[in-house]
């Protein structure tokens, strides 16, 4: 992989369920003298109140690990997974990646597309060649390339051992791996903790999605998948000129060594969530 830079989000995560007042508008008259109850505050799930949550973007729990509700302020306008005609040129059962305006179609055979929010770093935007996915993880680790180690050393260095799965790595839920035949890209999409960097650019990384969305998509998706990605002009043709430029760069998060390991040999079975407690970190 070229380069990946995330930020771990606090979140505290809770459980319950909503609670509904009927108020009738013929109530019979209450004496001056009786007291009143106060409501209760609406129940929360990992921060968000349990009526704003948005569908399809509530509590996962994964393989011992408890991913919290995407607050609605990250799933505004294109940033929400949804079901749209095709806009583009692929053939069904491609992914097509328009890293300028941070959204992957993963084309269906009836004309329609899912469509993705992405966040991609500068390396992402490199990509101009398709690829193919040949291999699939659930909670991937993390080992930074040589090249990385070489370039930046006083970055990388530190992790030379690699990050192990988990809510604190920086491949989030769920990595696909794309090649070049039998060679290795080191492109991935995958997913990130990082909820700001969806719909921006960063100043590393590779194709990142939500959590929640990547896990949809990685059942869905066979080996063998071809990935193409969406040049400037198409994306101007297709999306328009504001879409194909949406977003901005964001400037690289860097948490120490320690904290991301251990929030990782925290964070995974057979305990939940103690990374969620954590700032956290990736590329």
């Amino acid at each position: 992989m070229k380069s990946h830079s995330t930020a771990l989000t606090r979140r505290r995560l809770l459980t319950g369920a909503a609670a509904m007042t009927a108020l009738s508008a013929c109530a019979a008259r209450v004496p001056s003298s009786a007291s009143t109850s106060t409501l209760s505050p609406e129940q929360q799930i990992g921060g968000v109140p349990i009526s704003q949550i948005v569908d399809g973007y509530g509590l996962i729990e994964d393989a011992g690990y408890r991913l919290p509700p995407v607050p609605p302020k990250y799933l505004q306008g294109l940033n929400r997974r949804a079901l749209v005609p095709y806009p583009g040129y692929e053939s069904a059962g491609t992914i097509e990646a328009d890293l300028h305006a941070k959204l992957l179609y993963w084309v269906q055979d009836d004309g329609s597309a899912w469509r993705f929010p992405v966040g991609v770093g500068r390396q992402g935007l490199s990509m101009s060649y398709d690829t193919t996915i040949k291999r699939k993880e659930k909670w991937p680790s993390w080992t930074p390339t040589q090249n990385m180690l070489r370039r930046e050393p006083e970055v990388y260095g530190e992790f030379a051992g690699g990050v192990p799965g988990g809510l604190a790595n920086p491949l989030g839920a769920r990595a696909l791996y794309l090649y070049q035949g039998s060679r290795d890209t080191y492109y991935r999409i995958h997913g990130t903790n990082d909820l700001a960097s969806i719909g921006n650019s960063g100043s590393a990384g590779c194709i990142r999605m939500f959590n929640h969305d990547v896990i949809f998509l990685f059942p869905k998706v066979p080996l063998g998948t071809k990935v193409v990605i969406r040049d400037y002009s198409d994306s101007v043709a297709i999306e328009g000129e504001a879409v194909a430029n949406r977003g901005y760069e964001q400037p690289a998060t860097r948490v120490p060594a320690e904290e991301i390991y251990a929030a990782a040999a925290e964070s995974g079975p057979p305990q939940f969530g103690a990374a969620s407690n954590v700032e956290s970190f990736g590329y």
